[in-house]
């Protein structure tokens, strides 16, 4: 349950261990929540070290997070664990892959995420937001999950930017396909926290294994039939990928790299959107001053109609209330990596094989580096550059950003503001979320609020 010791001024959080624990418990518990492994001196400290099978590193320091994901990069690539549980979904994609395989690919698919190209994608968002809005009218004054209906939300905006034009692409297959995937190869296996290697069977995979095949199926079949017949209008995600050369190599995806990698933008392109955006509705409704000012500028801003892609540098007030809700809820809560060389972080000695994390929920909630951490101020968001940069990592940072980073933002205030300018949001009594990250920092049980038109 949400930490019930913290005074009700404070937006729900995650009780953070205070004492140690063996790997078994570790592992028990991180089944059930990775955070909770979370040490609570890791919002105090630049850095915390330990032992739990493994030697392990927290690390909660900027300038040292620096060196991590830019300076050093390729000298801390993603865990073994992070690859063992998303490779057998997304394969060799730009999320896992490393080296020159990654810069190939990120090289060829950069172009993609222009401003101009995501511009161009807003209206498929704005139609989205138009949908949701009317669901929630017609569902009329009653409580309504808003994790379910931003999933939805989100869902039907990536299937349009990813698959628009009819393709022979099931919608809710792929969408049931994902969420089995995730339930099951999402739980941490004991081999993974031991380092087993790959072979060795994990549980999770073998009961996802058919949903899996399936999915990648009608990947394949969309892809080669939109390469075959190709599509008219504005451009889709998978128009541009097909178009997409590595300006280096001339090398192009193939249907195998272009199935992985729109796998990885579906999955992380509709649930952490969805998970921001959840997020930042319970806090609307968690505070009722700040839901009223970000309705005002919303409303002046639409002047009753439904957001728009060139909208949001007119919002700022609510991508400040996104912003603060990826500080407090990040969609990935932890962010693991390998050494594979011997080093020093922070004045301690990194051996060869360790695992080194940066647990973003406990950086973002450093007592250090944030005044009040665990309070909600969208307005700590006013001046970004007043901080610093490796302190707020909701999308991580150097040349491994998330590429979808103007994408999801862009959503986010769109769908947000149209929301708060048609409803207000209320709690629902004794039905706060909790947060529970497996894979994703997910609001659990819901958020359940009453939507009352305006």
């Amino acid at each position: 349950m949400p930490d019930t010791v913290l005074p009700n001024t404070l937006p729900v959080r995650v009780p953070l261990v205070r004492e140690p624990w063996g790997i078994f418990k570790s592992l028990n518990e991180a089944r059930k929540n990775v955070l909770s492994i979370i040490p609570d001196i890791a919002t105090k400290q630049p850095m915390v070290s330990g032992k739990t099978g493994k030697r392990w590193h927290m690390v909660m320091d900027p300038a040292t997070i620096r060196e991590m994901l830019l300076d050093k990069v390729d000298d801390y690539p993603k865990s073994l664990v992070t690859k063992n549980l998303l490779k057998p979904a997304i394969g060799e994609s730009l999320f896992l892959a490393e080296g020159a395989h990654w810069r190939w690919q990120r090289r060829a698919a950069s172009p993609v995420f222009t401003h101009r190209n995501m511009l161009n994608l807003a209206p498929i968002m704005t139609s989205a937001a138009e949908r949701a809005a009317q669901r929630i009218n017609d569902a009329g004054p009653r409580a309504v999950n808003l994790l379910d209906e931003m999933v939805t939300t989100t869902f039907d905006v990536i299937a349009d930017v990813t698959f628009s034009g009819g393709d022979t692409f099931d919608r809710d297959g792929v969408h049931n396909a994902i969420d089995d995937y995730l339930a099951e190869a999402g739980k941490i296996s004991l081999f993974d926290i031991l380092g087993a290697p790959d072979w060795v069977p994990r549980p999770g995979r073998i009961m996802s294994g058919k949903a899996l095949k399936e999915m990648k199926a009608m990947a394949d079949g969309a892809i080669d039939a939109r390469a075959a017949r190709g599509h008219e209008g504005v451009p889709d995600l998978l128009d541009l990928l097909l178009a997409g050369v590595d300006p280096k190599t001339k090398r192009k995806m193939n249907t195998a790299e272009l199935r992985d990698n729109l796998l990885t933008f579906i999955v992380a392109g509709h649930e952490t959107t969805a998970l921001t955006l959840a997020w930042s509705m319970y806090l609307m409704a968690f505070d009722q001053d700040a839901q009223t000012r970000a309705r005002t500028e919303a409303q002046s801003v639409l002047q009753g109609r439904v957001a728009t892609g060139d909208d949001v540098e007119n919002l700022p007030f609510i991508r400040q209330i996104v912003d603060e809700a990826l500080r407090l809820y990040p969609p990935a809560g932890v962010v693991s990596r390998t050494a594979m060389k011997n080093d020093t972080l922070c004045e301690r000695e990194i051996k060869k094989g360790d695992t080194v994390i940066i647990p973003i929920y406990a950086l973002h909630r450093n007592e250090l580096l944030w005044d009040d951490p665990d309070a909600f101020r969208p307005e700590r968001f006013e001046d970004r550059k007043a901080i610093p940069r490796y302190a707020y990592l909701p999308f991580g940072d150097g040349p491994r950003i998330c590429i979808g980073a103007s994408f999801a933002l862009q959503e986010a205030v769109i769908i947000l503001a149209t929301m708060l300018s048609k409803f207000k949001f209320k709690p629902v009594k004794g039905r706060d979320p909790e947060p529970v990250m497996i894979l994703t920092l997910r609001p659990q049980g819901g958020v359940w609020l009453t939507a009352e038109p305006v």
